[in-house]
C-alpha cells in the first residue's frame, strides 16, 4: 500500500490525487504502526495511539491541503502540476 502511494505520488500530475497518494502512505504507515504494535508488544497500546494522532495530523493536513488546492484553482483555473510555475501573494 505505501509503495502504490508512493508511485501515485510520484506519476500523478493532478494535485488531488498527489494529495490522495499521500493520504494512502499515511494510511499505509498506520497500518505498520498498529501490527507490529500487535505482534511485537500485545501489552502495551502505544502503537494505537501514536497512529491515531497521524490520523488527526493528516485531517489537518488534508484540509489545510485542500483550502491551498481551492485557492489555486481559483487563480489558475487549473490544478496539474506543471501548470503551477510561479508562487504569488
Amino acid at each position: 500500500m505505501f509503495f502504490i502511494g508512493a508511485y501515485g505520488f510520484l506519476t500523478r500530475k493532478n494535485l488531488i490525487t498527489m494529495l490522495m497518494s499521500i493520504e494512502l502512505i499515511l494510511n499505509a504507515v498506520n497500518i505498520n504502526f498498529v501490527a507490529f504494535n500487535k505482534y511485537l508488544y500485545p501489552e502495551n497500546m502505544q502503537g494505537h495511539f501514536f497512529s491515531m494522532f497521524i490520523i488527526g495530523i493528516a485531517a489537518a493536513e488534508a484540509a489545510v491541503a485542500i483550502a491551498i488546492i481551492i485557492n489555486i484553482y481559483r487563480n489558475i483555473q487549473n490544478i496539474d502540476v506543471e501548470n503551477i510555475d510561479q508562487m504569488k501573494y
